[in-house]
């Protein structure tokens, strides 16, 4: 039976079906519509690094064939062919997106999904309609991601300004489109899949009704009475390569409108010779209309090099005639989506996005800086028993529940912040290192059993399910293996994994604990379990 996912939602390949052969179906339609369908495939950056690799209809495959365009068929706007085993070891993401050809927004749409289909069964199925949407122009509707092991996450992030503003989120520009179609293609009827249509089974032989033998992939076609709605055949825009820099004496110009930057930590990109110009000097073209910045993304600031005096075409009203040394100061510090829920802005900012995921946040009072769109701060009641527990327990989190379509930026006094995901399994952390996390979680205060002094425990906070929880830490942690001879300070464990059986131990006897020779390290936590458990330790004693 198929997995029904919301947005936000991931889930390992591997606990979907066992095969790496899948089938991609897309059902996306609305009156008056068309729209095309592609593939991204993007490396560890999440670029578009290799154009060999951006699969749509007038490049219907990659080199090796591991992401094949197949058409429309078993009810299916849109399908693909993806065999994960295949895929070149640079290629670490898949995105699958939608967008709009030609007038119209997302919010039109009717009912529509992404699914996966595996040994001619659906595993999976993310379903979405219009009310999700406002004025984007595309969508980024599902993505294959490989972390340590393949899985697929519902995006459903949509983008205001089209193909444009999609293809330069991944690294690529657009260059001069193609004469434009002579008549407007007609609109494709909007049709859910028959039920009747069995799901692609790759490799399965044809059905004894049908004509024609099977695709070579092996997915039948949906036996309907009318054909599935073809896609509009069109020119397509020109794709160029990905901004990168040409010699080391040039460094590559600061991301192109609506490209997000991802440094690693401390790492400062743009320095060097002064960056090319940003978009906006180019002649306009359809394609390369500047498009309105993605949801929380601003604009690039400051002029091109190389022209004189004045203001040059392409920058808005009201932005400073300032020279590239601004811009290529603040380009470092510039705001980074990733298309996840959670997005690391710095060691020490996290962003969250509202829209992504169908729980609110809950996070620590006080703990935002900033936030964008429409977003709702309430206060979260622990109730009379969880005030009691909290205070018996120094467990106690005074939390604030976030909730609308927006994005917040979360900190805490500089602090180090860190986001663990959770599918199903469990960690244990100080509520004084939780900054914050997914509504969807559970959580309860856990109690350590201690021998060596009287009536010795300690308190922290379990959380349990499928979310993300943001620890925070002073300075960078190390992560260690639990081993039977694993002890640590109870102050500077922020972590460990709940599986781990953990005890209060002394080495000190109480009547010793005046000598004036006492080092001052008389209780640890003493870590127990099978391989594979872990502790995370701050390099900082609370």
């Amino acid at each position: 039976m198929a997995r029904e996912f919301q947005r936000g939602h991931k889930a390992k390949i591997s606990d979907l079906t066992p095969g790496t052969d899948l089938y991609v179906g897309v059902q996306i339609a609305a009156p008056g519509l068309t729209f095309d369908i592609s593939c991204f495939g993007l490396d560890a950056h999440e670029q578009l690094s290799d154009d060999r690799y951006f699969i749509f209809f007038n490049q219907p495959k990659s080199p090796e064939e591991s992401i094949q365009l197949l058409g429309a068929q078993s009810g299916d706007t849109e399908s693909f062919r993806v065999t994960l085993d295949r895929i070149p070891a640079a290629i670490q993401k898949l995105s699958f997106t939608a967008t709009l050809d030609g007038s119209g927004q997302m919010s039109q749409i009717g009912p529509g999904y992404i699914r996966i289909v595996a040994g001619g069964e659906e595993v999976v199925r993310y379903a979405f309609t219009g009310s999700e949407f406002t004025t984007e122009r595309a969508v980024m509707l599902g993505d294959f991601y490989l972390k340590d092991v393949w899985r697929f996450a519902a995006v459903g992030q949509g983008f205001d300004g089209g193909l444009d503003a999609l293809l330069k989120n991944f690294g690529g520009e657009v260059a001069e489109e193609e004469a434009p179609p002579a008549a407007a293609p007609a609109a494709p009827g909007f049709a859910p899949p028959a039920q009747a249509a069995a799901p692609p089974a790759f490799g399965a032989p044809p059905a004894a009704q049908a004509p024609q033998p099977a695709p070579s992939f092996g997915a039948p076609p949906a036996p309907t009475p009318s054909p599935a709605p073809q896609q509009p055949m069109h020119a397509a825009p020109t794709i160029a390569a990905p901004l990168a820099p040409q010699t080391p004496q040039a460094p590559q110009a600061p991301s192109p409108y609506g490209q997000p930057q991802q440094p690693q930590f401390g790492q400062v990109p743009g320095q060097g010779a002064p960056p090319a110009p940003p978009f906006g000097q180019q002649a306009p073209a359809p394609y390369g209309q500047p498009a309105p910045a993605p949801y929380g993304q601003q604009p690039p600031m400051g002029m091109p090099p190389g022209v004189p005096q004045g203001m040059p075409q392409g920058v808005p009203q009201g932005v400073p005639a300032t020279g590239a040394g601004l811009q290529a100061a603040l380009q470092p510090y510039k705001e980074t989506a990733t298309g996840q829920r959670w997005t690391p802005q710095n060691q020490q900012l996290m962003r969250v996005d509202l829209t992504m995921g169908g729980s609110g946040v809950l996070a620590r009072q006080g703990s935002m800086v900033m936030y964008q769109g429409k977003v709702d701060f309430g206060y979260k009641s622990a109730g009379f028993v969880g005030r009691a527990v909290g205070n018996a327990t120094g467990q106690e989190m005074q939390l604030m529940r976030c909730t609308g379509r927006g994005q917040v930026f979360l900190a805490e006094e500089g602090s180090h912040l860190h986001p663990i995901e959770l599918q199903g399994d469990a960690i244990c952390v100080s509520a004084e290192s939780v900054l914050a996390f997914d509504e969807s979680l559970q959580y309860e205060v856990r109690r350590v059993e201690g021998h060596g002094i009287p009536g010795g425990a300690l308190f922290t906070m379990q959380f349990q399910g499928t979310g993300t929880v943001i620890v925070k830490t002073h300075g960078t942690p190390v992560v260690l293996p639990v081993t039977p001879t694993t002890f640590a300070d109870c102050n500077a464990v922020v972590a460990w994994s709940a599986a781990s059986q953990v005890i209060v131990s002394t080495q000190v006897r109480l009547r010793r604990n005046a000598y004036p020779g006492h080092s001052g390290e008389t209780v640890n936590l003493q870590f127990r379990g099978a391989p594979g458990n872990f502790i995370v330790v701050q390099p900082y004693e609370v």
